[in-house]
């Protein structure tokens, strides 16, 4: 049970995979209770353990993660995040995740990604930038290394 708190703390008792909050107090067998989801399948990843609900960690096994993007936002062709997160890991960089109507939009866009990456990705800094374009506003995720 170590573990389980020991990542549970650290990922601040949310899930990675949905991003809702997980009870401390459910089962482990509940669905919505809290398990530690193992990554070993990326060896390179810096985060090898993350909090996931039962449910989700289950789901997961079974089909890609998709990360959604809120249906709140407008963008148009939204970047597949589970992607983007691993090649930023691995490379750094920058890279272009949506296209937004307004600027206004895609503020929403960029301040949403730079709070999820910040769970999705801990250790991983991220900043978010947008910039006009063709007449629309480009929503770009970029990490400190290149």
């Amino acid at each position: 049970m170590a573990l389980l708190d020991d990542v549970a703390k650290r990922d601040g008792w949310r899930c990675w995979v949905c991003d809702e909050p997980v009870d401390a107090d459910m089962s482990v067998n509940d669905p919505r209770g809290p398990s530690v989801d193992s990554r070993t399948a990326d060896r390179k990843a810096k985060v090898t353990e993350r909090l996931a609900h039962r449910a989700c960690n289950t789901r997961k096994g079974a089909v890609k993660v998709v990360i959604a993007w809120p249906d709140r936002l407008h963008v148009v062709e939204p970047a597949p995040l589970i992607a983007v997160a691993e090649r930023l890991e691995r490379k750094g960089g920058r890279e272009l995740v949506a296209r937004c109507p307004s600027r206004k939009d895609a503020q929403e866009a960029a301040d949403w990604l730079v709070d999820r990456f910040s769970r999705l990705m801990p250790g991983l800094p991220v900043t978010a930038s947008v910039d006009a374009g063709g007449g629309q506003f480009l929503v770009t995720l970029a990490t400190g290394r290149r």
